[in-house]
């Protein structure tokens, strides 16, 4: 069981998201929480195994991923070498067990997921 200070961090991070969302993507506040709150969800369940989830696309389509950010299940070779190019308060970085590869996509564009 999560003590409350682990909570107050997770309750805190969450809070500190959706500010985000409200302030860069002009999101109502209700519409930020509730994106927030599925994201930490998503991210939750990306360390527990494979997760289906469907998110925005810069050009405007949807996208349906299956992904992953659990390190032991991936298959040989997933794990390159390299720099981290993306902000990780602003992008969820994931495995994309279709195409192989290691993806992400802007928190704020997250539709539903599984």
């Amino acid at each position: 069981m999560a003590t409350n200070i682990e909570m107050s961090k997770q309750m805190r991070s969450i809070m500190n998201l959706a500010w985000q969302f409200v302030k860069k993507n002009n999101m109502s506040m209700s519409d930020a929480l509730k994106c927030a709150w599925a994201n930490a969800k998503l991210h939750y369940l990306m360390r527990e195994g494979y997760v289906s989830f469907t998110f925005i696309k810069k050009d405007g389509s949807m996208r349906d991923a299956k992904g992953t950010t659990r390190l032991d299940i991936l298959p040989n070779g997933a794990l390159k070498g390299g720099m981290r190019t993306t902000d990780p308060k602003r992008f969820q970085v994931y495995y994309d067990d279709g195409k192989k590869d290691w993806r992400c996509f802007d928190r704020s564009r997250l539709v539903k997921i599984g």
